[in-house]
């Protein structure tokens, strides 16, 4: 059985620090401090790729390569963010100066270089780096552009084409591989951070992948497109809690019969990757290995979709077996019937629970008195406004449940749902930091549906004080949820 833990959820870019933007240096091995003297032995990140248009992680232009964001770097003096209000991702795209000074410089270390060509010719690399840094090179030249716009040989990958643009970007092909043996170096010293201080990292993978990405532009026989290259078919939700319309995600729709007639082989070494960065990932919209909302390529909403079989259990069927286990967290969120239910048991895996959807029904299943000891609670995720910013907008009969169940008069609200989180038969109990902290709505990481504003939210320097993490520390001891 799983011991009780509770955790904290808080993406890299949302870290202090002088830059524009949150990084993987000494900002991380605070936060890891700062959890493990709360009780803390879980955090949650979001997925780690590089972004395309609108800086989500969900939406990456590779699902194996890292965010060259999150490099740290010296920065160039303290005219950067001072450490709060919000991630500036246009000061953090002029950051790569910092980035090329660091190639330029490196190029001149012949004990960098060496393990730098070690890691380009690791078998770990070997399904992907190639691919990747051509793409990277490619996307640099055309300013940016999809490949889908990109010269007619290009786009259908002719040999010929590749070599030639080989020969003729090998210096920036050779820098963007830099780049990721610096991310993944110093992702694998953060992980070591985190172990040392008995902290399991939960990473986060996507159901889905951009169509302007590395992984659709290097096989687009496992998705559903056209003999242009366009998707005929695209990935979203039906009508939920979170839009009247849905959500239009406009991803590429697998071909699962081809994925399973390889045996799932592309999404195995997906997951093997992931695994090798993290002690357990959460399965984003597990409901889609199910069945998925395929909605026509032309339409403006999500309304006109329909739904379609996934794989199913043969695909956690193939990937127990190559991957020795399922040390995954399935995302069973959303419209979940009877069909999701029996596969979520059927793998074994814990699903999830969310407390502020726990007050608007009487019988919901995320009321924090009905958790199984099988599951993963939440007050919220990074999709939810913080709880604090909930409560605020929630109608007076919703706001008499929550009270009725965690007490006091709303005053303290986000502590106080957090406690009852803690106090419920849910192994595992994870919190965003925002909710640690109490901050309204100006918070919020992500607001489903709508494009612009989000993924910014940087925590403020020294906001985790040491009397914090005493007072959560307590409470973890006292809910016997301690590391």
């Amino acid at each position: 059985m799983t011991r009780r833990a509770a955790g904290l959820i808080l993406h890299p870019t949302s870290l202090p620090g002088p830059g524009p933007i949150g990084t993987l240096g000494s900002e991380v091995d605070r936060f890891l401090d700062w959890a493990a003297a709360a009780g803390q032995s879980i955090w949650q990140v979001l997925p780690l790729g590089p972004t395309g248009p609108g800086n989500s992680p969900y939406s990456g232009i590779s699902t194996r390569a890292g965010n060259p964001l999150l490099i740290d770097v010296a920065e160039p003096g303290p005219s950067g963010n001072p450490g709060h209000g919000r991630v500036d991702y246009g000061a953090a795209a002029r950051r790569h100066d910092d980035l090329r000074a660091s190639w330029d410089s490196a190029r001149g270390d012949p004990r960098a270089m060496d393990e730098l060509a070690a890691f380009r010719a690791a078998p770990s690399q070997a399904d992907w780096l190639d691919d990747w840094t051509l793409f990277a090179s490619l996307r640099r030249t055309h300013g940016g552009a999809p490949w889908t716009e990109w010269e007619p040989a290009l786009r259908a990958r002719h040999p010929a084409a590749l070599e030639e643009a080989r020969r003729a970007l090998r210096d920036e092909i050779d820098y963007q591989a830099y780049l990721q043996w610096l991310f993944f170096r110093q992702w694998d010293r953060v992980r070591d951070a985190a172990r040392a201080r008995g902290i399991a990292i939960l990473g986060d993978i996507p159901i889905y992948v951009a169509l302007d990405s590395a992984d659709v532009w290097s096989a687009p026989e496992w998705f559903r497109l056209d003999e242009a290259f366009r998707p005929t078919e695209v990935a979203g939700v039906p009508p939920d809690y979170f839009s009247a319309t849905g959500q239009l995600w406009g991803n590429p729709l697998y071909r699962w019969d081809r994925l399973e007639a390889d045996g799932f082989a592309w999404w195995i070494r997906r997951l093997r990757a992931e695994l090798a960065k993290f002690d357990l990932v959460r399965l984003d919209h597990f409901r889609g290995f199910e069945s998925y909302w395929a909605i026509p390529a032309r339409a403006e909403t999500a309304v006109e979709g329909h739904w379609e079989s996934g794989p199913g259990e043969r695909f956690f069927d193939a990937a127990r077996a190559a991957l020795g286990g399922l040390p995954f967290i399935a995302e069973d969120l959303g419209i979940v019937g009877e069909e999701v239910r029996a596969l979520l048991a059927a793998t074994g895996l814990p699903g999830m629970r969310v407390m502020q959807f726990g007050f608007d029904s009487a019988d919901s299943l995320h009321h924090p008195a009905r958790y199984p000891e099988h599951c993963v609670a939440y007050t919220g995720t990074h999709d939810n406004d913080t709880t604090r910013g909930w409560f605020d907008k929630a109608p007076a009969w919703e706001r008499a449940r929550a009270l009725e169940t965690v007490g006091g008069d709303g005053g303290d609200i986000a502590w106080r749902m957090m406690l009852a989180l803690y106090r419920s038969a849910a192994e595992r109990a994870i919190v965003p930091v925002q909710d640690v902290l109490g901050l309204g709505s100006e918070a919020r990481m992500n607001t489903p549906s709508v494009p612009e504003g989000n993924w910014e939210f940087r925590l403020e320097s020294g906001a985790l004080t040491p009397e914090l993490a005493e007072r959560l520390g307590t409470e973890v001891h006292a809910t016997r949820r301690l590391p």
